[in-house]
């Protein structure tokens, strides 16, 4: 900024503290605007559209390193509808978010007394800017004027604007909005560790399972072979070399299963990729940023998905692969925008800023239709092409196998029961932070940890299904796929779980469109953790 410059202070949203997400325009409620009224159009990104972020000048005048003493704005004329508006926000414990430079200033709009039968509103906005050089690095708002409501009278509003010099660096100025003793935990770390731990002993597990174990199955089997056939037919033959005649059958439900294995693969791939861009980038200094990053990206990682999705299916012999294309490239797109358009219609009814705008869903659609869908088509005819031929070791049986009776424990449901309980032992402390940087007000910076939780995941999730295929092809049941792919998926069940757990006792979150955007959004994101996991 140049000295004399105008800096504007946008008003974004209002809304009650303990719902994060039910936010409304900040004037719809009877505030008054100031008498500054010229100011250039300001345009907002996808990700600012997506998250309900609505600027609306204040008209307050601001110059760059010029003081104001506390200055009447506008009044407000206190009829009985506006003094029952102001009320009811005060009551739900309403607060407002401003933005100035970029940087997100919070107040509250009134305070009751002790018996909850006066109102106050805060009618003095006392602003402190600190500026380094040319820039501004920090802003405080001290709300003061305590002004009690009675109907029909007129209520001034006023400001006042206190520059000061800091020696925060302009890079730095967001620091003040993280929290590194609640993010830097020792229980954080010790959480990690843990996980690490785990791990190690997973690792170990399986790998002396599978050595010791195949190789004792691999002496018995080596001695059968120097039997000879009599004593074969009367030998015990058990374990998983009787099923090698039909291993490779192609699981059930090809067409549904390859989508979901490729929809999971990208998952993953969008996964890693946002969260090395946000250890490279400070993506939480812009609004709106990391959803644009991660809409982007998806959009971008659609080949991955065509490439093993088209690839499995061509493997498992599929015909309709145009068909098999289309589900896998808007499995995750609908589910999301499903959720999304449900939720809809509560934010509008509510009138809400969260309420989508039509513009909004149809650039999202066209993202779907002209961006990913052409790269999911290239991803399918490659992996088709590429890995498209099956390569089995051993080929498949014309009759298959009948399945004897196993033990209640080795039956498919109970394996993917508590297939997932490992890989949700091992990221649930992560989940505690990445809940509550998102329904609460904290900022989430560390990813360098999600880094570690998510290779930790992977880790565990591949060590749990390697030991239940195991156990499952040794009781020669050969319907290993679905049982390896729902065996890591189901860790989604218990982070849903988990969810509830969350609202009731984490937070003090109430009315129907909170309550629906919480359990709507936990649904989409246990799912998609659940396919990536699978």
């Amino acid at each position: 900024y140049q000295d004399k410059e105008e800096v504007v202070l946008w008003m974004n949203t209002v809304g009650p503290y303990h719902n994060r997400q039910e936010t409304y325009k900040y004037f719809s409620l009877p505030f008054c605007v100031g008498s500054k009224k010229s100011i250039s159009h300001y345009h907002e990104t996808l990700g600012e559209a997506l998250q309900g972020v609505e600027l609306e000048f204040s008209g307050l005048d601001i110059k760059f390193k010029d003081d104001v003493m506390q200055t009447t704005y506008c009044e407000v004329d206190l009829d009985k509808g506006r003094r029952d508006a102001f009320v009811y926000a005060i009551k739900n414990h309403y607060w407002y978010q401003m933005y100035i430079d970029d940087l997100p200033i919070w107040g509250i709009v009134g305070e009751a007394d002790e018996n909850g039968e006066d109102y106050y509103l805060w009618t003095y906005k006392k602003l402190e800017i600190g500026y380094n050089g040319n820039r501004i690095v920090d802003v405080n708002l001290t709300s003061e004027g305590k002004v009690k409501l009675v109907p029909n009278t007129k209520i001034q509003m006023s400001y006042s604007v206190k520059w000061k010099k800091s020696d925060v660096k302009f890079e730095d100025r967001f620091d003040k909005y993280l929290d590194p003793s609640f993010f830097q935990h020792r229980i954080h770390w010790f959480s990690i560790f843990n996980s690490f731990m785990m791990v190690i002993f997973l690792v170990g597990l399986v790998s002396m399972i599978l050595m010791r174990t195949l190789r004792k199955d691999y002496a018995r089997y080596s001695k059968e072979e120097e039997m000879d056939d009599m004593d074969r037919d009367l030998g015990d033959e058990y374990g998983w070399k009787q099923v090698h005649g039909d291993v490779f059958r192609p699981s059930s439900h090809p067409l549904i299963f390859s989508s979901l294995i490729g929809s999971g693969c990208q998952i993953f791939a969008v996964s890693l990729i946002v969260i090395v861009v946000a250890m490279i980038e400070d993506l939480y200094t812009e609004r709106g940023s990391m959803l644009s990053t991660a809409i982007f990206v998806y959009a971008a990682t659609s080949p991955v998905n065509g490439y093993f999705g088209g690839s499995l299916y061509a493997r498992q012999g599929g015909r309709r692969w145009i068909k098999q294309m289309f589900i896998g490239a808007f499995l995750i797109p609908a589910m999301v925008c499903g959720t999304a358009f449900f939720i809809n219609f509560i934010a509008i009814y509510y009138h809400a800023s969260r309420a989508i705008p039509f513009g909004t869903m149809v650039a999202v659609c066209c993202i779907c239709f002209f961006v990913i869908l052409p790269l999911n088509l290239v991803g399918t005819i490659l992996g088709r092409n590429l890995s498209g031929q099956p390569n089995f070791p051993c080929r498949v049986n014309a009759v298959p196998r009948p399945i004897p009776e196993k033990k209640w424990f080795m039956e498919p449901a109970v394996i993917v029961c508590l297939g997932g309980i490992l890989p949700f032992g091992s990221i649930f402390i992560e989940m505690y932070f990445i809940f509550t940087s998102f329904w609460a007000y904290k900022i989430y910076y560390v990813y360098g940890f999600m880094m570690l939780v998510l290779v930790i995941l992977c880790i565990v999730t591949v060590c749990v299904t390697i030991v239940c295929t195991y156990f499952l092809l040794n009781a020669e049941d050969y319907r290993w796929q679905w049982t390896s792919f729902l065996s890591a998926a189901s860790t989604a069940i218990y982070v849903y779980m988990y969810s509830f757990y969350y609202y009731f006792f984490k937070t003090k979150m109430y009315g129907l469109f909170q309550t629906s955007f919480y359990f709507g959004y936990m649904a989409v994101f246990s799912t998609a953790l659940g396919i990536m996991c699978g």
